[in-house]
């Protein structure tokens, strides 16, 4: 540990800021002469008291940046337009498939002007009526529903609630019929599957251990798979997996519609390799391996119709592919291969398809191809291609669902949510041998801006094909293109398998409104093609991913999109860490950034929240080679004093668990400090909220984000948000 005497500067020199009027006075923040030897390396920390929220000094710093904040950006022109703009695109709401449970469809829909969706049930002769409502639980729009699982025969219903954005979910049990609440609530349950028993008395599911009960720090690991009946003490529950194994795994569980076999995996945080065990119930109930974490390839099973075990996996298939082998005998040896690994597309979700006529059952296989839905159908016996479901465009799918084993009457009809750049999520409806037809639209009608969306290929730094979708305003008459060069918006995420797709974005829609272009770059990383894409940009090989961001942003500006004075970046969680090096690593490159619940400080990651969960992807500062990795990018240690950077704006949560707000605490000081001394230089503010976290919040806060986010970037840009809703 170095020397931990502080300095304390005075309030510092005011300078003139990119765009604003007046110049920027920060708020002091102490900066320490804090050095550590981290395996030989010596390694800075300036600012390490600003980890602490209730040190005086953060208290202070933090209140103080809440006002400067506030009055620089509640001053930004546009703010009106661009929230009427928000608030009518985001009233297109949003409708779910149905989930069949014995004739009952269950569909969450958000109607315009709600502040959340609304579970709704609708019974076999139509009927629809409210289920949960979490306005009518909680009028502040704090509490949100996390998830919910009906029962086999439909008449249960268990659902999780959390509430602040502290995803902290509470279990209930309610009564479908009646809607009283029969179970609940049960703590601990955050992230927790529900595997129903038939019959409605028992379930499955996750709880972590009491926090007297493990190690202090260890409080969000820990997590055991239990067997509870439904309104008995939690006390009293049956610990079926997880005692000695790693505290930081995540579980998962089904239950057969049977009640015969039970399937639990787990994976080690985020890593991307999965062990799978299956117990027959109706025999000994011990769980026997299926996969092995030793296996290094991810699997999901589940329990088929016809009595076999299927197995969608990435075993010698880096874009997965399905298997089945018997229950009896689970391991890879004995698996057959059902559909092989397609070399250009995905292979996502599977849903099973009986014909109503008697044939052939089928399987209903969900792809994508570069990040572009695809549906096909193959024989449920042998696998073979029968065919493709048509869909709407180039989109995406926001769910896929057919009929349960104890529906009658939908046999062979197929329910696809459905959403693209310009349409929001809405459902559509096959069935065989018929077109696909929208079945219910978003629930409000909205006029949307005239865009054009296209899907460009570049390279990157080593020559690697990128590929990346830009929307832009649609050109009039008999011009090809629109003006160019525009002010431009790039976002990205590149990190844990997680694929960004075609989706509707008021956010988005209301830039491009305005008369800007809104990119989104697929970067090594994701999931966009497949588990050796997402091994191409993580751990030592992290560096391809910012490499990729980069070269996305060169691509806009060499082919006359946008040019460096008019490029803004965004990014959220691990596409805050993206946007957190490419403003570090190439400022010049960039006009403008808005870095949200960021990971930031690279070497000290691991010491919060879930952070010791992820350093499968990003590596471990207790690993001399692993920190080298981290130094070598992060954000916090990268500031550099006198540096021209571009303007940037933090945004975190203060009930964020997943990514403690410390980091962008941390790096806006350093980020202020160092660009004292650099005279031209552009604001570096920090929006925090209060009762917010990481996910799901209320409609009017996305708003209000989404407003503060925007007009930031427009100011530096150039993009004018006053023209918002003129003829």
């Amino acid at each position: 540990m170095g020397n931990l005497s502080a300095r304390y500067p005075g309030r510092r020199g005011e300078r003139r800021s990119g765009g604003y009027r007046r110049p920027v006075s920060y708020p002091d923040a102490p900066r320490l002469d804090l050095v550590e030897q981290l395996h030989g390396r010596p390694v800075a920390d300036p600012y390490r008291y600003l980890e602490d929220p209730d040190d005086p000094r953060t208290v202070v710093w933090s209140s103080e940046q809440d006002v400067l904040t506030r009055e620089r950006l509640d001053a930004l022109p546009g703010r009106e337009a661009v929230r009427a703009e928000l608030t009518r695109l985001v009233a297109a709401g949003a409708v779910s498939v149905p989930v069949w449970r014995a004739g009952r469809a269950f569909v969450t829909r958000r109607v315009p002007g709600a502040e959340h969706a609304v579970l709704h049930v609708r019974e076999a002769d139509g009927t629809e009526r409210t289920l949960l409502d979490v306005m009518a639980i909680d009028p502040s729009g704090l509490t949100t529903l996390d998830s919910w699982v009906p029962s086999v025969e439909g008449d249960r219903l268990a659902y999780q609630l959390s509430a602040g954005g502290n995803e902290e979910s509470l279990l209930h049990v309610l009564d479908v019929a009646t809607g009283q609440r029969l179970d609940g609530p049960i703590d601990r349950c955050r992230y927790s599957p529900v595997a129903w028993v038939p019959g409605g008395g028992e379930l499955y599911y996750v709880r972590r251990l009491a926090p007297r009960d493990v190690p202090p720090g260890e409080e969000q690991f820990h997590r055991r798979v239990w067997r509870h009946r439904v309104g008995a003490d939690p006390g009293d529950d049956v610990l079926v997996h997880g005692e000695g194994l790693d505290p930081t795994n995540y579980y998962g569980v089904r239950c057969s519609a049977d009640g015969r076999w039970l399937l639990v995996d787990a994976s080690a945080g985020t890593a991307p390799r999965d062990s799978v065990w299956i117990a027959d119930r109706h025999g000994s109930g011990q769980l026997v391996e299926v996969l092995a974490e030793a296996d290094a390839a991810r699997c999901a099973a589940w329990m088929g119709r016809d009595g076999r075990l299927f197995l969608r996996t990435t075993l010698d298939a880096p874009r997965w592919r399905l298997c089945v082998t018997d229950p009896t005998r689970p391991r890879p040896e004995h698996w057959t291969e059902l559909v092989a690994e397609d070399p250009g597309s995905v292979l996502g979700g599977v849903r099973w398809l009986e014909d109503p006529a008697g044939g052939e059952p089928l399987l209903v296989l969900a792809r994508t191809r570069h990040a572009l839905a695809e549906l096909h159908l193959h024989a449920a016996t042998g696998g073979a291609h029968r065919g493709t479901v048509p869909l709407p465009g180039a989109g995406s799918l926001t769910g896929l669902s057919t009929v349960d084993e104890l529906t009658t009457g939908q046999q062979g009809r197929v329910w696809i949510g459905w959403t693209d750049f310009v349409t929001p999520p809405g459902v559509h409806g096959y069935r065989l041998g018929a077109d696909t037809v929208l079945v219910e639209p978003a629930p409000g009608a909205v006029d949307l801006p005239a865009v054009h969306t296209r899907q460009l290929c570049y390279r990157s730094t080593d020559g690697t094909v990128i590929r990346m979708f830009v929307v832009a305003p649609a050109a009039s008459g008999s011009v090809a293109e629109p003006d160019l060069p525009r002010p431009t918006l790039l976002t990205g995420y590149g990190g844990f398998a997680l694929s960004r797709e075609p989706g509707y974005t008021a956010s988005a829609l209301a830039w491009v409104a305005a008369g800007g272009v809104w990119a989104l770059a697929s970067l090594r990383g994701g999931g966009e093609e497949g588990e050796d894409w997402h091994r191409a940009g993580m751990r030592e090989h992290k560096h391809r991913v910012f490499e990729d961001f980069h070269s996305a942003a060169e691509a806009l500006c060499r082919e006359g999109w946008t040019t460096p004075g008019q490029l803004a970046v965004t990014g959220g969680s691990n596409g805050g860490l993206l946007v957190g090096v490419a403003l570090t690593q190439r400022p010049a490159l960039y006009r403008a950034v808005v870095c949200s619940a960021p990971l930031l400080d690279m070497a000290r990651y691991e010491l919060f929240s879930l952070g010791r969960t992820w350093n499968d992807e990003y590596g471990t500062a207790e690993d001399p080679t692993e920190l080298a990795w981290l130094l070598g990018y992060s954000p916090y240690h990268a500031v550099r004093s006198g540096t021209a950077y571009p303007a940037v704006l933090f945004t975190v949560f203060e009930a964020d668990t997943r990514v403690d707000p410390l980091h962008a605490r941390k790096m806006c000081a350093a980020l202020q400090h160092a660009t004292t001394a650099a005279p031209g230089t552009s604001p570096v503010l920090i929006r925090r909220e209060i009762d917010a976290g990481h996910a799901a919040r209320s409609v009017s806060r996305i708003v209000a984000l989404a407003v503060d986010q925007l007009t930031f970037l427009a100011r530096h840009t150039g993009l004018d948000l006053t023209t918002l809703g003129r003829p």
